[in-house]
């Protein structure tokens, strides 16, 4: 029985742009161009950063270098690395809310320092609500020194937890984060961004619309 929902940041429950980034970093950038940001982001430095290896002002410094631009101002790098966080949906925030009257909720996020304190302001902002508020528990992969795909991580956020992975559902837009966490011994939904969210979860939970 599924007593616990695990949910993936963005991509489930944030829009993510990934053009905006990739825009604004080519007009910084005096290096060769790129031409997506998601090859651009799997350099070491970004991994880095996600798993709390960098503080903020070593990743600018670090970014800085990487664009071969020692000039660029803290606050503009901040507002090229965070264009790519759009918004979570009203919806998506009225169905966290709904279905914590029947599930423990928690959310495992590669993430790092510089987005997530920008995400949580703009969320507030925007709804009234503090993020954290929604859930039993959140793991950003920054504070916990561990990312997905790696399974290690997995278990240390069952750990930290407290939860049955067997009792427990994971949703994530990528394949391989969801390869890995039912390695870890976790129920995995496969989540691809547009389609209907509640729909999804409650087909791998078993219960009808009406139930929840």
């Amino acid at each position: 029985m599924i007593r616990n929902l695990l949910f993936d940041l963005g991509g489930v429950l944030l829009d993510l742009d990934f053009n905006s980034p990739l825009k604004e970093f080519q007009e910084l950038n005096r290096n060769e161009p790129f031409h997506d940001l998601r090859d651009f982001i799997h350099h070491p430095l970004f991994t880095g950063f996600e798993t709390g290896s960098f503080q903020p002002g070593e990743f600018r410094d670090r970014l800085r270098k990487l664009l071969k631009n020692p000039d660029i101002q803290d606050e503009t790098l901040d507002h090229a690395w965070c264009s790519m966080l759009a918004k979570v949906p009203v919806h998506k925030v009225r169905l966290l809310q709904k279905l914590a009257g029947r599930f423990s909720l928690f959310l495992y996020s590669n993430t790092n320092e510089i987005h997530i304190e920008r995400f949580r302001r703009d969320f507030g902002q925007e709804h009234g609500v503090e993020w954290e508020t929604l859930f039993n528990a959140t793991f950003y992969s920054h504070e916990i020194n561990d990312r997905k795909p790696n399974i290690p991580g997995y278990r240390k956020v069952l750990t930290l937890s407290g939860i049955n992975a067997g009792e427990t559902l994971f949703i994530d837009d990528l394949e391989v984060n969801i390869k890995a966490a039912a390695e870890a011994g976790l129920n995995v939904a496969h989540y691809i961004p547009g389609e209907d969210l509640e729909k999804l979860i409650l087909q791998y939970v078993g219960m009808g619309l009406r139930e929840i």
